[in-house]
């Protein structure tokens, strides 16, 4: 059975009356309605956005770059929510519309850490509907719409499912993004900053990236979650920016492989390992709540290892098994200046410390 006709039956399935029979040809119908609906209201508020830059060749001549991408209107105050890595770098922002209007937009905020950055139009074209961002959690199997401009072709609209949800990819900035949800409706270039759809033409997400070996949709396509909108979105557009929670200590993962290596060298590890603390930064979070780091050095053959430091095992009651973890904890359950307890192993006990968060790359003590 083709892809097309699984994405049918199972439409049927959700359309047809109790105990009837499914019948494709209305199911197919049923969703070709469906989605031309769910188009004809979404697509007037999904842009094209063009980067402008000028860079300077080895003569140092000045050469422009162009790159695009898509966004979406949030709101009637002409508020575009798009991805970070669209607009990086950018000289000159240009958005145009499904009607063909085009617009010079100004940047609001921007947040490299969750790939998502805000822009702005004004005067908003008149007679666009903003989208609304979904407040259900999305679960595998859901049909899901994207709309956006890849390889340039504005107004695309593509169709398929969520393929798993709390995915964790690579942010602009090296650091992680959690709880993507991962679709095989195609993403290509261009897709970036785009809205992932459900069939009432609600935000499910914004389109990020993809895993193809091609740099073309190879049916896994990622998108950030709309509670990550809503969670970073409001704070970019009232500060330009989203603080990010920071515990202020540098780590290193402590495997449970390892754990029991050191176990066996003598040196005092819980068993199912953790994250090891190589230094608390001075007069940071971690320091002031009495977190410590390594003492000492042990050698596992050729490689020498700091230990002695505390190993973070939980925050908030929640196992933490590497610095991936802990960071997208960190990012999507807590709020900077919040008091968390982690949990930690220190001398072969458990003890559980009070630590108010500080901000990552803002003022330090």
């Amino acid at each position: 059975m083709t892809r097309s006709a699984f994405l049918l039956v199972g439409l049927a399935a959700l359309l047809a009356p109790c105990g009837a029979p499914a019948d494709d040809a209305g199911a197919a119908r049923a969703l070709e309605a469906r989605l031309m609906q769910v188009y004809r209201q979404a697509a007037p508020a999904v842009v094209n956005v063009t980067s402008r830059s000028l860079a300077f060749d080895y003569f140092m001549n000045p050469t422009p770059q162009e790159g695009s991408g898509s966004g979406f209107l949030l709101d009637a105050r002409g508020h575009l929510v798009t991805s970070f890595h669209v607009i990086d770098g950018a000289d000159e922002l240009r958005v145009t519309f499904h009607d063909g209007s085009a617009l010079q937009a100004s940047l609001v905020g921007v947040d490299p850490s969750n790939d998502l950055a805000v822009l702005r139009v004004s005067p908003l074209p008149a007679g666009i509907t903003p989208l609304a961002l979904s407040t259900e959690e999305p679960a595998v199997g859901r049909f899901v719409l994207t709309i956006g401009n890849p390889f340039g072709l504005g107004g695309s609209l593509t169709q398929g499912v969520v393929s798993a949800v709390g995915r964790v990819i690579r942010s602009p900035d090296d650091r992680y993004i959690g709880e993507v949800l991962q679709t095989d409706a195609a993403i290509n270039p261009g897709n970036s900053g785009g809205p992932l759809l459900d069939l009432d033409g609600r935000v499910l997400g914004v389109n990020a990236a993809i895993l193809s070996p091609s740099r073309a949709s190879a049916g896994v396509g990622f998108a950030i979650p709309a509670k990550t909108l809503a969670r970073v979105v409001p704070e970019l557009i009232r500060q330009g920016r989203y603080p990010h929670p920071w515990l202020g200590a540098r780590f290193y993962d402590l495997p449970a492989p390892l754990a029991r290596e050191l176990r066996l060298a003598g040196v005092r590890v819980p068993p199912e390992g953790g994250l090891l603390v190589l230094e608390p930064v001075r007069g940071g979070p971690a320091a002031l709540a009495g977190i410590r780091g390594a003492d000492r050095l042990a050698r596992m053959g050729h490689v020498q290892l700091p230990v002695g430091g505390d190993v973070i095992l939980a925050v908030n009651g929640e196992r933490v098994r590497d610095f991936q973890g802990l960071t997208v904890l960190l990012e999507t359950r807590t709020r900077v200046g919040e008091q968390i307890t982690v949990s930690v192993w220190r001398d072969g006990r458990e003890l559980d410390l009070r630590v108010r968060l500080g901000e990552r790359g803002g003022p330090r003590p």
